[in-house]
């Protein structure tokens, strides 16, 4: 055994001791018997984000009135007309979830749109339907099951600035949760809430009665 490791080359032999070490040190680590040594290997993260820039200010006038969370699986599948799926084509099952708000544009009532009696002890209001708001999908509980790519596809996601875009899946998950709050009460729920909310505004104004309308 000593003859034969005599006659290895000069950089076998320094290749055998690199090898050697890597494989004492990752055993150390793997078993825990080289204390501090986890710290040389660790990872360290560091926020270089530059400074967040206002751009805009917008007034809001409306009142958000009710809130529906959705929860969506997306079953995301492209392909190739003349090629096999194991050569082109992917299908992504995604867990999409989000919240969709139901708000009343309040900005949108006009003088001729309140009426008050003489004595200030009755008052009728007419607003605008309630609206829905843009789908917003929560990142931390949206994920994907998983993925399956072809070989084409791998290969070029090897040259992609972003190889895990989920762009795609997601804009289908906020889709479908739009079009369920659209066939949802969320929005009769909004002028239920607001209705509670002005008779109970105005009531403390003094308003004995008050009758509230929504239309267009």
């Amino acid at each position: 055994m000593t003859t034969s490791l005599k006659r290895l080359p000069g950089w076998a032999k320094l290749l055998s001791a690199v090898l050697l070490v890597l494989v004492v040190l990752f055993a150390g680590l793997r078993l825990s018997v080289l204390p501090g040594l986890g710290d040389v290997f660790r990872e360290d993260t560091h926020d270089r984000s530059g400074p967040t820039l206002l751009k805009s200010i917008q007034d809001i006038s409306r009142y958000d009135a009710a809130s529906g969370n959705f929860q969506v699986v997306v079953d995301l599948e492209k392909d190739a007309r003349f090629l096999p799926d194991a050569l082109r084509g992917t299908r992504t099952l995604y867990v999409g979830a989000g919240t969709v708000d139901a708000y009343v544009d309040l900005g949108k009532v006009g003088e001729n749109d309140v009426t008050v009696n003489e004595d200030r002890t009755s008052a009728t209001l007419k607003l605008p339907p309630a609206a829905l708001g843009k789908p917003a999908l929560d990142p931390d509980q949206s994920y994907a099951v998983s993925k399956q790519r072809g070989l084409l596809d791998r290969l070029g996601d090897i040259f992609s600035d972003n190889p895990n875009d989920e762009r795609a899946v997601q804009r289908l998950a906020a889709r479908h949760i739009g079009d369920a709050a659209k066939d949802s009460k969320l929005t009769a729920r909004a002028e239920e809430n607001t209705t509670g909310m002005l008779k109970g505004l105005l009531g403390s104004l003094g308003f004995k009665e008050v009758n509230v309308t929504y239309g267009t």
